[in-house]
């Protein structure tokens, strides 16, 4: 676990390097339950995470499958699509049946909508959560449809609390293993394992001019609504551009609210997200709540710091006031952004240390924690 994390609480969130030794052969034949494959239109950080971890187990030996919804791409590792995005949580369990059988390990990608698999799989499982959705909930489903959110907080409640009694846990933070406590995970199911980061290979040229990015899909939670409202208050004093690179169902409403100096890139190629990245001022994160915050990572290792929200998951990305600043509102979000902007010394001492720290985080790494983590959810489990 990173070095600015108190010492009160490595010691109290397990990680997978606390639990390598005396295991026994690793599974070998793993299945992941996921809502979407990396190529769907709507893939983000989540899709991201699980092809790195099918990628890298397969090249350590493992026969990988994903099972998902909408369309299926071709892989080094196996793709089975279950259906449409979202009747596949219904027919998940026959798709399982029907087109894979049986594995040593099921692992159940928990989005907020779960799959249920302990209930229906007579065998090992493993649970992947990225954040735990209870306050996103009202921001999907709002006003009339109120109630629809209800019943998906406590079905989402009872499926990592109930339905997992015999199952660890990983959660991809720390923010979100205490969110998974808080909900009444017990502590000792919980293993933490961090999101890693590809190399980023010969960086591009900084932008001579000022240009601010901000990197993610286009949805309610991710508030690019917000950072709209307050590039109007920076833009005066900074000038420039701001640049909102992804696509999603807020597209349409956010351009229309854009006002000068904003442009939508839309979805871009990976060599495109690291020119970008590299030419960044500063990357631009006003999301509500995250997992982990990948593309701080991503923005890290290529020295451009962040400006973010002090919520869960982007509380652990960013260390505040060393590789980027944590604002506690929109106002002193406004100011750093300003601050930063105008202070070239401090934006490279802080790129550094982001630099530094991102160096932490591979995705080799990651998939060594992971498959420990897998290993023992395999030796612990009991018919």
């Amino acid at each position: 676990m990173p070095q600015h994390v108190p010492s009160r609480l490595r010691a109290a969130l397990p990680s997978a390097s606390q639990h390598l030794s005396a295991l026994p052969p690793h599974p070998r034949r793993i299945v992941f339950l996921a809502h979407r494959d990396l190529d769907n239109p709507s893939a983000g950080g989540s899709e991201l995470l699980v092809d790195r971890l099918a990628d890298g187990l397969t090249r350590l030996g493992h026969q990988v499958t994903l099972l998902c919804g909408g369309p299926a791409a071709f892989r080094d590792y196996r793709v089975v699509s279950a259906g449409g995005p979202y009747g596949h949580y219904l027919r998940a369990r026959s798709a399982f049946t029907r087109q894979i059988g049986d594995c040593d390990l099921l692992v159940e990608v928990c989005n907020g909508m779960p799959y249920l698999a302990p209930l229906w799989h007579r065998g090992p499982t493993l649970t992947l959560v990225n954040h735990v959705h209870t306050d996103l909930w009202p921001l999907r489903f709002g006003g009339p449809l109120a109630p629809a959110a209800r019943i998906g907080r406590r079905l989402e409640h009872w499926a990592l609390t109930g339905a997992q009694q015999r199952s660890l846990l990983v959660a991809v933070s720390s923010s979100t293993a205490h969110a998974l406590r808080a909900i009444g995970v017990e502590r000792d199911r919980i293993r933490v394992v961090h999101n890693g980061v590809e190399e980023p290979g010969p960086r591009a040229e900084r932008s001579p001019e000022p240009l601010f990015v901000a990197v993610g899909r286009l949805v309610e939670y991710k508030r690019i609504d917000l950072l709209l409202r307050l590039w109007e208050r920076v833009r005066p004093v900074t000038g420039g551009r701001l640049m909102i690179v992804g696509d999603g169902p807020e597209r349409s409403r956010l351009e229309q609210l854009a006002g000068p100096g904003v442009e939508f890139t839309g979805y871009v190629s990976e060599a495109e997200k690291h020119r970008l990245l590299c030419a960044a001022w500063l990357l631009l994160h006003p999301s509500a709540v995250e997992g982990w915050g990948l593309v701080v990572t991503e923005a890290a290792a290529r020295e451009t710091p962040a400006v973010a929200f002090d919520v869960p998951g982007l509380k652990d990305s960013v260390v505040d006031g060393e590789t980027g600043v944590l604002a506690r509102g929109e106002s002193s979000f406004a100011a750093a952004w300003c601050a930063l902007a105008l202070s070239g010394r401090r934006r490279e001492l802080m790129g550094k240390a982001a630099r530094e720290r991102a160096a932490q985080f591979r995705w080799d790494r990651t998939v060594r924690q992971f498959r420990a983590v897998a290993t023992e959810a395999v030796r612990g489990w009991a018919p």
